[in-house]
C-alpha cells in the first residue's frame, strides 16, 4: 500500500424505511489484518450469519475480493434471499464500479486487496429494488469514505456545530424517540468537550 495504514474503514447510511442501508466496511491488503479477518469471516460462519463472496454473476467474483457479512441475524428464507440477492448484488456492482472508476488505484494491486462489507437487511424489508438501490449507493459512499479516510475532523466539527440548528442533518434514524440535541446538551454539562484535536 502507498501509506502505512494496515486497512481503511468506511461507513455510509442511505435510504429510509425498512429498506434502509447501513454499510460498514474495511479495505486492506490480503497479507494484513484485513486479510486475516476476511479469511476468518469465511471460515467461522454460524447459524443466521452466513458470509458470502460478492459476485456479479455465478463464477464471476468481483475484484477486489469482497466478503459480505450480515449485521443482523438472518431469520427465514425471505431475509436470506434478500441478503444473497439484492443486497449481495448491490455490493458486488458498487465494488466493481468503484474499481472501474479507479478508486483503489493508490492502495495496492486489486489482486492483493480485500473488502469486508457489513450489510444490514431489516427483517421487515419488502422492496427488493430499494434494497438494491440503497445498498449500492451506501456501498459506493462507504468505499469512497474509506479510501479518502473520511470524514475529516473538519467535516465532523462542522456537523457538530450545526447540531440542533434548523436544517441540521446530525441525527440517526434508529436512535429512538428523543431530541438528540437536548439530551447531548445536558450530558455535555457533566462531561464538557474542552480539548481540541489537531488531526
Amino acid at each position: 500500500m502507498s501509506s502505512a495504514r494496515a486497512f481503511y474503514v468506511g461507513e455510509a447510511l442511505v435510504g429510509k424505511g425498512n429498506e434502509i442501508s447501513h454499510i460498514d466496511l474495511i479495505i486492506g491488503p490480503k497479507d494484513g489484518p484485513a486479510g486475516v479477518a476476511f479469511t476468518n469471516g469465511l471460515a467461522r460462519q454460524s447459524a443466521g450469519h452466513s458470509d458470502l463472496f460478492a459476485v456479479l454473476t455465478p463464477n464471476l467474483a468481483v475484484k477486489p475480493a469482497t466478503l459480505l457479512i450480515t449485521k443482523v441475524t438472518i431469520k427465514g428464507s425471505t431475509q436470506a434471499v434478500q441478503m444473497f440477492g439484492p443486497g449481495q448484488a448491490a455490493v458486488a456492482w458498487a465494488v466493481t464500479d468503484e474499481a472501474l472508476a479507479g478508486t483503489f488505484k493508490d492502495l495496492c494491486d486489486l489482486d492483493d486487496l480485500v473488502v469486508i462489507c457489513g450489510v444490514f437487511i431489516h427483517w421487515e424489508a419488502k422492496d427488493n429494488r430499494l434494497i438494491f438501490e440503497f445498498n449500492y449507493e451506501a456501498t459506493r459512499l462507504a468505499l469512497r469514505n474509506a479510501v479518502k479516510n473520511g470524514p475529516s475532523l473538519d467535516e465532523i466539527r462542522t456537523a457538530v456545530a450545526k447540531l440542533g440548528q434548523e436544517g441540521s442533518n446530525v441525527d440517526h434514524p434508529f436512535k429512538g424517540d428523543f431530541d438528540l440535541a437536548t439530551s447531548l446538551g445536558e450530558l455535555r454539562k457533566k462531561f464538557p468537550v474542552t480539548a481540541t484535536c489537531s488531526t
